[in-house]
């Protein structure tokens, strides 16, 4: 009775708080759904122009994307949006951005300054580079190169430079999570790369697939791998660990502290469910669709067993099917929409 009185004396009052309850729950609103990211990927022969696919970011209030390459539509379409952009240094300049600091300065001119009103977040230079392979050498210089660009233009404090690599850099078997350390093969590579990230205070982008792992060993449980179990599955020590997803990425938490560098972040920069070309019972649009609601849900909700006080930042993998990527049939079938912009299954980004 006493605020309805206040409020019929005070219509400015009423104005006031009227307002205020709005910007409270748009803060609400942007810090909720901000954690959350979509990957863009762009190998297909059938997918929407760019602009249409940024209208649908705006559309679906997907807040984060992943851009595998320089995508020029794609960043013109997102001058001025307040979407915040995860962009890729193209493997196939690792080489030539790692051994010229001039080649380094000019990528960022083009891809980043060039687009001075794009909420630049990451930059990532290399996908899954082989631990081993022939690029291997190319990442922490090329990384070092960006930094200096990107510090040059003094927006080291808002761009962070890093890597994204796969869980396939951990040792095996790295169970329960506190026993989790990266390859010794891996570490010469590794090394390096978390030194840097250390040094600029940049977190370490994961590309972590459940899927993969529970595909390869069918004796977990499926409702582990889809955030479904009603309790939890493994225990280690006084943690309980309930999905798969928080098992895996402190798997990487704990290879970072025998690494020596346990406080550094860690962003999932891919996570999804493939909808077909699999056995038919796993790779299902049912099982992609609980998989990738309850891991917008649980981004939102959680942090991990290991660190519930350090909010995830995950982006899913991916916006469509991509018809012309390699490998088996699943590489084609991660989309959340199909190329003609319809939605394979609802999925709530908020």
């Amino acid at each position: 009775m006493a605020k309805a009185n206040i409020l019929a004396k005070s219509p400015s009052m009423l104005s006031k708080m009227l307002l205020f309850g709005i910007l409270v729950m748009a803060h609400i609103a942007a810090t909720t759904g901000s954690k959350i990211g979509v990957c863009y990927g762009t190998l297909g022969n059938d997918l929407p122009p760019a602009q249409e696919v940024i209208s649908m970011f705006d559309q679906y209030r997907i807040q984060k994307i992943r851009l595998y390459d320089p995508n020029q539509g794609a960043l013109q379409a997102l001058r001025g949006s307040n979407i915040e952009v995860m962009l890729d240094v193209e493997n196939e300049r690792l080489q030539d951005i790692s051994s010229s600091q001039d080649k380094a300065n000019s990528w960022v001119q083009s891809n980043v300054i060039n687009y001075g009103n794009v909420n630049f977040k990451y930059i990532v230079v290399g996908n899954e580079i082989d631990p081993t392979g022939p690029q291997a050498s190319f990442v922490a210089p090329a990384m070092e190169n960006i930094q200096k660009a990107i510090t040059s233009e003094n927006l080291a404090s808002k761009i962070k430079v890093s890597t994204a690599i796969s869980t396939a850099v951990l040792r095996e078997p790295s169970y329960p999570p506190s026993n989790g350390s990266f390859r010794i093969d891996h570490l010469p590579f590794l090394n390096p790369i978390i030194a840097f990230l250390a040094r600029n205070q940049s977190p370490l982008l994961v590309n972590l697939y459940p899927y993969f792992t529970y595909n390869q060993n069918r004796q977990i449980n499926i409702e582990y791998a889809l955030f479904t179990s009603p309790s939890p599955v493994v225990h280690d020590g006084q943690l309980g660990y309930q999905n798969l997803f928080d098992a895996i990425l402190d798997t990487v938490y704990s290879a970072l502290e025998r690494a020596g560098s346990g406080s550094l972040g860690i962003v999932v920069s891919e996570s999804g469910w493939p909808t077909s070309g699999g056995d038919g019972e796993v790779t299902t649009i049912e099982n992609a669709r609980i998989y990738n609601s309850n891991l917008i849900n649980h981004v939102k909700a959680n942090g991990t067993p290991k660190k519930p006080g350090s909010p995830i930042e995950a982006y899913v993998f991916a916006m469509f099917n991509e018809n012309q990527k390699k490998g088996p049939e699943t590489e084609r079938h991660w989309g959340l929409f199909y190329p003609t912009k319809q939605p394979k299954y609802h999925i709530d980004f908020n």
